[in-house]
Order: structure tokens, then C-alpha cells, then sequence
């Protein structure tokens, strides 16, 4: 790339190092040399290994990687493709559904699912079965496609005029020729959630767009998800839907990909975008959701939605009282309400019972 200040090793290092945190930033190296023994957040990740695999390596190597399907707590099996479902295994949860220890709170959008992720039990759920247009949550899915399947991360991909174009008319601050590697490009769509990165993501799966799709619809059947279809990788198409309940097992899912969780709670970034017809710049970013932009809350997972028919959206992984809960808001008539129903489980996370 030309007129770089960084090498592109070098960028894939700033993007990992700015969405880790200052807690995580001295342990990590451009090489990938030094280990980290640092507890990162409170995702449950000891350290860095898998995150520098994936982003500095792509796939190469045996990795142990824990995978979910969705349904509940699994065991520990070896996966090359870091996510793949190739794999087979069994997965239980330690409490059953039903619980009688229900959030006792009322809320504004249409479709809501809390559960509480130690034990699998449902602890608020409204309309939760019923599936609704997911808007830009899709790139959730987007992200694991493409990291499970172990392209190089480091890789320059170029937009064209084609990942413009989608089912709806959406605004776009990137443009045609912008060049940025593949994991700029995800953490694009994870944090700012930028559709044409997402397209581009697509486009470049092997096999190309059309796979891509079949990979997201696989991938939904394999995590269980019976109400999930997806038609496109940004989430403007209206088609793209999934229950509540459905959307929990997906956000389970990706809490095993931790290019997820960096990527999808960065507060901000600038990135470097290259364009030889159109000169360079400077590209400052901030995250979708006012809650991981403000720090006041504990997120693990983040991904915001918005098409008129999807209302607003936001999918959460949170931890309160040392208690995990993942927390699913779709059909929001307007932002404020989206963000006081999320405040207003929070809340009520924080006066549960812990035993």
C-alpha cells in the first residue's frame, strides 16, 4: 500500500491493541512474540493467544477452542477453523427454563429476551418466540462466517461499486477503492457497523457472496436457531430475521470468538483508509451503542440494528453481580427506548439474588 506510516503487520496490531484496552495494550507485541498472562475483561479469556492467532497467523496451527452451539455450556474440542461446526459435540445446561426468579420489570420494544447465561434459565422474556427483522445484529453472524473460516486476517481487500448496492439506501462514510484489511474491515462492521465492509467481507469468502450466504443460513442451522434466515450480510435486507430467544444462541455463540468481543465493544478507532483514486484519510470511528461509548456498564458483546421495519435493536452479553446475562431487545419504537429498556434490565440484574 503505498504512502503507509505503519506497515500493514503493524496496523493489524494497533486495531487488536486499541480494542483490547490499556489493561492488555503492554503485553502485546507487533511480532506476537510476548505472552500474556493478563485477565482481559471479564469475558472469561486468560489471554491473548487466540485473538494474535487469528489476526497474525490466520489458521494455521491446532488451537484449542471452546464451541457453542447455542443451547448451553459445551466441552473444550480442538478446531482448526476456530469456530467451525465440523466439530461434534454435546451441550447441557446446569438450571432448566422456567425459572421462578423472573426480572420483575416492564418493557417498551416488542420482542425482549433476557437469560441468564450460568444457567441457561430464562429470566424475562416478551414475545420472545416470534420472529422480527434483526437489522445490522446480522453482522454477528457476518463476523463468525468469516472467522471461522481461517482466511488471513491480514489481507488488503478492496471496495467496489457492487458493495454499495444492497436492499435498501444506507449512508456510508467509506467509498469505492478504499482499501482495508480484512480485520479492519470486521472490526468496520462490528464496531461501527459500516455495510459496505460487511458486503466486502462476503464478496471475498471463497467461493464468493453466494457461498457466504449458505455459510450465515448453515451456520444459523447448526446453532439451533429455527426462526433465522438471513438474505444478505448487513442486515438492510428486511428478510433477515430471528426470534429473541433464537438471537440469545447466537450471541452465546459468538462470546467463544474473542475478534468478537474485542471488536464488537471498541469504543472508538481511526482508521488509516488507502484510496489511490481518491487520495488518503483519515476515518475517525465510534461505536454504535451509547452504552459501550459511555463505560458505565460491563459488555461483553455489542451489536446495535436499525431498518425501519426492524425498529431499533441491540443484542448484549453483560455481567451483574458476577452474574452473566445476555439480553436481546428488538423493535424499539425509537433509541431512547431501546437504551431505557437495556438500563432498566441492567438495573433489575443488579438487585437478583446470587444464589
Amino acid at each position: 500500500m503505498k504512502n503507509l506510516p505503519l506497515t500493514k503487520k503493524q496496523l493489524v496490531a494497533a486495531v487488536i491493541s486499541l480494542s483490547l484496552g490499556g489493561v492488555a495494550q503492554a503485553a502485546l507485541t507487533i511480532n506476537g512474540s510476548s505472552e500474556s498472562s493478563a485477565r482481559i475483561g471479564w469475558g472469561g479469556v486468560d489471554n491473548l493467544s487466540e485473538a494474535r492467532s487469528i489476526m497474525y497467523n490466520g489458521n494455521s496451527g491446532s488451537t484449542i477452542k471452546k464451541v457453542d452451539n447455542g443451547y448451553g455450556t459445551t466441552n473444550i474440542t480442538n478446531a482448526n477453523s476456530f469456530g467451525s461446526n465440523a466439530n461434534r459435540y454435546n451441550t447441557t445446561y446446569r438450571g432448566s427454563f422456567g425459572s421462578s426468579d423472573m426480572l420483575p420489570i416492564s418493557t417498551s420494544s416488542r420482542s425482549v429476551a433476557v437469560i441468564d447465561a450460568e444457567t441457561g434459565e430464562a429470566i424475562y422474556e416478551k414475545d420472545a418466540d416470534i420472529a422480527r427483522p434483526m437489522a445490522s445484529i446480522t453482522k454477528v453472524m457476518t463476523a463468525m462466517v468469516v472467522l471461522d473460516s481461517g482466511l488471513d486476517m491480514s489481507e488488503e481487500l478492496i471496495l467496489e461499486p457492487e458493495d454499495f448496492i444492497g436492499p435498501k439506501r444506507a449512508s456510508s462514510r467509506l467509498k469505492s477503492g478504499d482499501r482495508l484489511n480484512r480485520a479492519e474491515m470486521l472490526l468496520m462492521s462490528l464496531m461501527k457497523s459500516e455495510n459496505p465492509a460487511a458486503k466486502s467481507l462476503a464478496r471475498n469468502y471463497p467461493g464468493g457472496y453466494d457461498a457466504f450466504m449458505r455459510a450465515m443460513n448453515r451456520k444459523a442451522q447448526e446453532l439451533g436457531m429455527t426462526t433465522a434466515f438471513f438474505g444478505d450480510p448487513t442486515g438492510l435486507d428486511k428478510r433477515n430475521v430471528a426470534s429473541s430467544n433464537d438471537l440469545v444462541k447466537m450471541v452465546r455463540a459468538a462470546g467463544n470468538y474473542d475478534v468478537i468481543r474485542r471488536f464488537s465493544t471498541t469504543k472508538s478507532y481511526d482508521f488509516f483508509v488507502a484510496n489511490y483514486a481518491s487520495g488518503n484519510r483519515t476515518y475517525k470511528a465510534n461505536n454504535t451503542s451509547s452504552l459501550v461509548r459511555s463505560g458505565d456498564y460491563p459488555i461483553g458483546i455489542s451489536k446495535t440494528g436499525f431498518i425501519n421495519e426492524a425498529g431499533r435493536c441491540v443484542v448484549m452479553e453483560t455481567r451483574v453481580n458476577n452474574r452473566p446475562a445476555i439480553i436481546v431487545i428488538l423493535g424499539a419504537n425509537s433509541s431512547a427506548t431501546r437504551w431505557g429498556d437495556a438500563k432498566n434490565i441492567m438495573t433489575s440484574l443488579a438487585t437478583r439474588r446470587t444464589v
